[in-house]
């Protein structure tokens, strides 16, 4: 083969070699940022999000993780071993407003080349179909990633992309909501029968009180109607006895 041959075949199979190369490089910068999913999470609803976190640094452990929620009026993170979990509220409402985990002391955080995954419950989640949730990545070398860029006008990917949820629609008699109304509908029902019941209890009390009171009166005519009748008996057998002293 021609030394011009060979050049012609290397330029081509140069160039598909570099864009190969940039398409696999963007692959592995897509896999290795923060994300967010909860498949089961719906508009308005209560449920639980995982936070995927993978480790980008060649030489230094990811010591902590900071993540923006949307004001929830519950939220609880999951138990970590080797991790604390610090949660912040809004001292006004109450509502949290963020989660911070950071790796305790001797711990290996999350080490280089791998990942960890934080999990949060709660709710009620916005009633949208998407929701940012900013996150903060510190590494032990001080070294800060800020997970925030929203996504570019023309759907191109930022470098360094706010963690996103996709919400559901909402589901008319399911989750949390659903699950109070029946718990009020349940405690009312409960309620009326109780009504019900103090109202059947009191009036078996007033008749039974009223048959009380006419027994009572019926032993008093009844002792009172023996008392007389004695008397009657007593003056009878006085008259029978002077008429025959007399008859003597």
């Amino acid at each position: 083969m021609s030394n011009k041959l060979i050049r012609r075949l290397a330029v081509p199979t140069g160039a598909l070699a570099m864009a190969a190369a940039a398409t696999f490089a963007g692959v592995g910068a897509a896999s290795a940022h923060v994300t967010a999913n909860a498949p089961t999470l719906s508009q308005g609803g209560y449920g639980v999000v995982n936070l995927v976190v993978p480790n980008e640094s060649d030489t230094s452990a990811t010591t902590e993780l900071t993540v923006t929620l949307p004001k929830l009026k519950s939220a609880r993170p999951e138990v970590m071993p080797g991790w604390k979990s610090t949660v912040a509220k809004d001292p006004s409402t109450e509502e949290v407003t963020s989660i911070t985990w950071t790796a305790l002391p001797g711990t290996p955080g999350v080490p280089v080349g791998e990942f960890a995954q934080f999990r949060i419950s709660g709710g009620p989640f916005p009633e949208q179909e998407s929701v940012s949730l900013p996150a903060v990545q510190t590494y032990a070398d001080g070294e800060k990633v800020d997970w925030s860029q929203p996504m570019g006008a023309n759907g191109e990917e930022p470098e360094h992309p706010a963690p996103t949820l996709t919400l559901g629609a909402a589901e008319e008699g399911t989750g949390h909501h659903g699950g109070a109304a029946t718990r009020g509908d349940s405690t009312a029902d409960s309620t009326s029968a109780s009504a019900d019941s103090s109202s059947t209890d009191g009036t078996a009390r007033w008749l039974g009180g009223i048959g009380l009171v006419i027994g009572a009166l019926g032993a008093v005519f009844g002792v009172a109607a023996l008392t007389r009748s004695g008397r009657r008996q007593t003056a009878a057998q006085h008259g029978d006895d002077a008429r025959r002293g007399d008859d003597a």
